[in-house]
């Protein structure tokens, strides 16, 4: 099996209730990564990712160890079946970084899921105190985007593909850049459905309690290559990597920089492990000669492990 294959992983907003559920049922091993969150946390992580409510899994302490938890276990299974199949690199966005550099080593399961509670939770404490929202705009090329954002008094968020970015800030200044992006000849404009300014200065009190939480966490150097939103390049020492995970609660999710940079290497492939196709879906408008796959459950595993094997994917 090939080796110019990346494996990536969602962020917030990919969840749905009953993720990994039937994954869980029928690998044993699916079900013991749920148990052991569930013991980790002192909850159950898994049935709030099972069953719900909606408005649990999506809070913030839940929604993104829930995800991470729900990610790996579609990874895993997927190496299960797959034992020969080797990647070259891998990434995720935003909390599904976390999961990367879970994957390759560079921090132990539990440490990562209880950084991912704590890291949720800080974040919408930081949500709850500011008046805080975002806009997905399209059809206008970043470094326009990049000006609205400065005029209007917002931050561009994330970076998800040419013609997508995510601008954030305080709603009133969401509200401007909305308008000014529209003037600016964007095709449309979608406000968000999220608690708060992701990725922007308002997030600063949860990652300088961000900060300190990791200054007690265990990284060492990944085995595999996991690039760095806030860079879109390889990670590097652990002290490096403890800053930019720090740093990526308010700087920009360079997703476009990510995948260019795999595709510099020649990386032609990617499997995204995970709810959702949304991953998909932006490195094909990125990368056009890209092949994606997904595993989110056991009929989207079947149909992955059964066009990995097929010669297309054997470049």
């Amino acid at each position: 099996m090939a080796s110019k294959l990346a494996v990536v992983f969602a962020g917030q907003g990919a969840q749905a209730v009953g993720m990994g559920r039937d994954l869980a049922e029928a690998h044993p091993e699916c079900r013991d990564l749920f148990q052991r969150a569930d013991e980790a946390l002192g909850y159950g992580l898994s049935k709030i990712c099972f069953e719900g409510p909606v408005e649990e899994l999506t809070r913030s302490n839940h929604c993104q160890p829930a995800i991470f938890v729900a990610s790996l276990a579609c990874f895993h299974t997927l190496m299960r079946e797959m034992p020969e199949l080797q990647f070259a690199g891998t990434a995720g966005l935003s909390l599904g970084e976390w999961t990367a550099l879970q994957i390759a080593g560079a921090i132990t399961f539990e440490d990562a899921l209880r950084a991912l509670e704590a890291r949720g939770r800080f974040m919408q404490e930081a949500c709850e105190a500011s008046e805080g929202g975002m806009v997905s705009v399209m059809g206008l090329a970043p470094e326009r985007c990049a000006d609205v954002a400065a005029e209007a008094g917002v931050e561009v968020a994330n970076l998800n593909s040419r013609e997508q970015t995510v601008l954030s800030g305080r709603k009133e200044d969401i509200v401007k850049a909305e308008a000014l992006a529209k003037v600016a000849g964007a095709k449309k404009t979608v406000v968000l459905n999220v608690a708060g300014a992701f990725h922007s200065r308002l997030m600063q009190p949860a990652a300088d309690r961000l900060a300190e939480f990791l200054a007690g966490v265990p990284l060492v150097t990944p085995k595999v290559t996991v690039l760095s939103n806030v860079t879109g390049e390889p990670h590097g020492n652990p002290d490096q990597m403890r800053r930019d995970l720090v740093r990526q609660v308010t700087g920009s999710v360079r997703w476009v920089g990510c995948i260019e940079w795999f595709a510099a290497q020649g990386i032609r492939g990617y499997v995204e492990c995970g709810p959702g196709k949304v991953l998909s879906s932006l490195i094909k408008r990125i990368q056009v000669d890209a092949r994606v796959a997904n595993v989110q459950d056991v009929g989207s595993l079947e149909k992955t492990v059964a066009a990995l094997k097929t010669a297309e994917w054997e470049a």
